[in-house]
């Protein structure tokens, strides 16, 4: 099946990455889950390796490359098994980086975009508030324009790269008073003044630094307003399909690299002068597994194919996300009963992997606000595609 979608060249891109995640960042990865921070030096050689680039224009230091790059790029991610290594790297090119991408004026990206490709700044987005979670027209995040500035008054939660990162790409409101019509989208540094930043002590994700944000008379440039006032939601709403998608590709990698280490660990473990994978209920119970893999591994690259045409996929981005990360969460749990005791060590990488697989049906939108997302397209003929103007 992967021959319909990767050719020789991706192919070899993925030995490539894989080579190069073997060498540069797997025997990192211990320390920085210990620590709970991602040392400078990897950013940038990601930016180095062109990795941050792959969805950029060349204009501005990126490849241009189509997104089965990026499902590569996703994929062998989660083999190092490290969910917030991976979050920490796809958050800067896929949540921070998008907007920029499509949103930014040619001087917003020559100052962020392009170091951003190179990996010298480093990018988070801030639309989540401790008050609103999926709820964004509903932030409280308040803008006021002073002059050739902006005044920014709020908070945001949940924000990967927040506390290490170099700037936000945040939503704010305007115009209180006109709802989801009144929210903009500004880049800012996060080394202003009135910004700080509060690290949270999270389950799973460890090695990425998530943050609670907050904004005190937080001054910022008027040329740092992306596209113009009120166009925020629209921005956000636009860029929902990318982020779903890629937490859905990530949830099948994920789920596919468990069940590669729980098939390797079945054939060397043996009980009763048998290797445990011969037991009709375990390889029964793994093959359901299996199949459920790749069902939503086979979905997502057809939702990618179809995105990469630019067709308008917000549905199929959102069955995606809900599905593949609610397989990879039993997936999860199921590999790490296979190992027994073992399992439950922190010493066997399952341990690591069955905690980092629950933030998917959570992070990004959890799975009950995913279904009535869905219900709203397919029961109330819902478009989520909103108009320019």
């Amino acid at each position: 099946m992967q021959s319909m979608y990767f050719t020789e060249e991706h192919q070899l891109f993925r030995e490539s990455l894989r080579d190069f995640l073997s060498k540069e960042v797997v025997p990192h990865i211990d320390k920085w889950e210990a620590t709970g921070a991602i040392e400078s030096f990897i950013w940038k050689k990601f930016g180095e390796m062109g990795y941050f680039g792959l969805a950029t224009d060349e204009a501005y230091g990126g490849l241009g490359l189509d997104l089965f790059y990026t499902v590569i790029f996703l994929e062998e991610l989660q083999r190092v098994n490290s969910g917030g290594f991976a979050a920490a790297m796809w958050a800067h090119a896929y949540l921070a980086m998008t907007h920029l991408n499509k949103n930014a004026n040619h001087e917003q990206k020559l100052a962020y975009l392009t170091p951003s490709v190179n990996g010298e700044k480093i990018g988070c987005l801030g639309v989540t508030e401790p008050f609103g979670g999926s709820d964004v027209a509903g932030m409280r995040t308040i803008a006021v324009k002073d002059g050739d500035e902006y005044i920014i008054n709020g908070s945001k939660t949940f924000i990967t790269n927040g506390v290490y990162g170099d700037y936000c790409i945040l939503a704010a409101k305007t115009d209180p008073s006109a709802g989801n019509k009144g929210i903009s989208i500004f880049i800012v540094d996060l080394d202003s003044k009135g910004v700080t930043a509060s690290k949270l002590n999270k389950l799973g994700w460890r090695a990425s630094d998530t943050a609670e944000l907050a904004f005190d008379n937080v001054r910022v440039p008027a040329s740092n307003l992306m596209g113009s006032e009120g166009k925020g939601f629209t921005f956000i709403m636009e860029a929902f399909a990318l982020e779903r998608l890629v937490m859905g590709i990530n949830a099948h990698a994920r789920a596919e690299y468990a069940l590669e280490y729980a098939m390797q660990y079945m054939s060397e473990r043996e009980t009763f002068g048998k290797p445990i994978n011969q037991y009709q209920a375990l390889r029964h119970r793994l093959v359901d597994g299996h199949a459920s893999m790749d069902l939503c591994k086979q979905y997502n690259y057809g939702v990618v194919y179809k995105m990469n045409k630019g067709e308008y996929v917000v549905r199929e981005a959102t069955i995606s996300k809900l599905k593949s990360t609610e397989m990879a969460d039993k997936v999860a749990y199921d590999c790490l009963q296979f190992l027994g005791g073992y399992g439950y060590i922190e010493d066997y990488p399952m341990a690591r992997m069955f905690r980092d697989s629950r933030l998917g049906p959570i992070g990004g939108g959890t799975s009950e606000i995913l279904k009535e997302i869905i219900a709203k397209i397919v029961i109330d003929k819902k478009e989520y595609r909103l108009p320019k103007d």
